[in-house]
């Protein structure tokens, strides 16, 4: 009996099955025996392939034993942040006179603690996420399990992103700032419950495809959501290299001495609801117009009128470079709304954004100081046309991302988004400032 177990462990890779046959957990198969190069049980790298925004980091080792393992990891943000609007209102693309309201506030902006580890087999990976945004006192517990088969193919349920924007499929926090640009933070999708699968295509080419419950599910409770999924796919290739740095993440503190390389994709669709009934606030707030209105609020595209449903598709490409401390972050995105239901006429069938952000990094004191400047637009269906300048500088007191003091100055034009997650406020056109502290641990 045991023999055979062993055939059929080696040939399915799976050490999980003859832990079972044989009830003794000292005498799983490794995870060599079914992959020559196994996952390691410390790799962020992979994480990251999983759980998005939601990937841990290197953490502490509290336990392992054949059994299974359990890590710890951490992550804390304070800030203050400083909103100087050029007035109080602004127009919205319908006419009509809106209100801004600027931020002033010192705020632990967010907290993030991991336990992870794996179960039985190194491959058989687990995330138990406790998430808090204290600004909009918000605090979740959820997570995600895993399954790498081998290098080329991984299995994940859980939370996790919907794979639009290069900013939510691993890279943060290492943003320049400690939160997104307004072109990605407008053009993004979010994070739902879902089922996907990612692994290493051929060497230095990776893909994530995801199904999710929609674009995101955050506000968004199940009793009020419709059985309509969202779709998205992402590629990543690193053709030089081999890797990005930490996290695939902007700035150049490893110092590449050869040209680091990052180029992507990434494609999204779904159909959306405003999941909630139509006298009371739409649930569903992740999309917005170019004058930062939810589309599904009540006169959103035309007086009086409440549109229920709609399709979000998406598009963009990325890029990325590296090298001797020097960094360039670059994304192109488009997007469409379309196949409306609402409550009565709109003047329109269809609307179409597109956009990009760049960013440019440089150290200028090896593994100590980076400055950086950044940029995005967008063109959008309104002819409003958002954009922002914006830059700092980051100090890393012990030659280590994982602790960072930042200054970060904005001048935004017309903002297309906001929220209480990162710098914008919808509709505002003038200065922000802020300095923040964070750790990832």
């Amino acid at each position: 009996m045991n023999r055979w177990c062993r055939s059929v462990a080696r040939a399915t890779g799976l050490a999980l099955f003859l832990s079972l046959c044989l009830g003794a957990p000292s005498r799983l198969l490794r995870a060599q025996d079914a992959d020559p190069r196994p996952v390691k049980e410390d790799s962020t790298r992979y994480a990251n392939l999983f759980g998005g925004e939601f990937a841990p980091s290197t953490g502490f080792n509290l336990i392992k034993t054949d059994r299974g393992s359990l890590n710890i990891s951490m992550y804390g943000l304070f800030r203050y942040m400083n909103q100087y609007p050029v007035g109080d209102s602004f127009t919205d693309h319908l006419g009509r006179v809106r209100l801004v309201e600027p931020r002033n506030d010192l705020n632990w902006q967010r907290t993030f603690a991991w336990f992870t580890g794996f179960f039985y087999d190194p491959r058989f990976r687990y995330n138990i996420t406790l998430w808090s945004l204290p600004t909009t006192q918000q605090t979740l517990l959820f997570g995600n399990l895993g399954y790498f088969v081998s290098r080329a193919l991984g299995f994940g349920v859980g939370i996790g992103p919907n794979l639009t924007a290069r900013s939510i499929t691993g890279q943060w926090p290492y943003f320049p700032a400690s939160d997104r640009q307004m072109a990605e933070e407008y053009f993004r999708g979010g994070f739902s419950s879902g089922f996907w699968i990612t692994g290493e295509a051929v060497p230095r080419l990776y893909y994530t495809l995801s199904v999710n419950n929609n674009i995101s599910q955050l506000g968004v409770p199940q009793s009020v959501d419709l059985p309509d999924l969202s779709y998205s796919m992402n590629l990543r290739w690193m053709p030089t290299t081999g890797e990005f740095g930490p996290r695939y993440g902007f700035g150049d503190l490893e110092f590449h001495s050869k040209v680091a390389t990052q180029f992507g994709m990434s494609l999204a669709t779904a159909r959306e609801n405003r999941a909630a009934s139509l006298d009371q606030p739409p649930n569903t707030t992740q999309i917005r117009l170019s004058d930062g209105i939810i589309p599904f609020d009540t006169g959103a595209l035309a007086p009086g009128v409440t549109v229920d449903k709609l399709t979000y598709k998406y598009i963009s490409f990325d890029a990325g470079a590296k090298y001797r401390g020097w960094s360039l972050q670059t994304e192109y995105y488009f997007r469409w709304l379309d196949d409306f239901i609402a409550t009565g006429p709109l003047p329109l069938r269809s609307i179409y954004d597109n956009g990009f952000m760049v960013e440019l990094g440089r150290m200028i004191v090896p593994k100590r100081v980076l400055v950086y400047a950044t940029g995005g637009y967008v063109f959008d269906q309104f002819k409003r046309q958002p954009w922002e300048l914006s830059g700092g500088v980051s100090y890393y007191p012990y030659r280590s991302r994982s602790w960072r003091l930042n200054a970060h100055y904005i001048h935004i034009v017309r903002s297309p988004t906001g929220s209480f997650f990162g710098y914008y406020t919808a509709g505002q056109t003038g200065t922000t400032i802020s300095f923040g502290t964070d750790i990832l641990l």
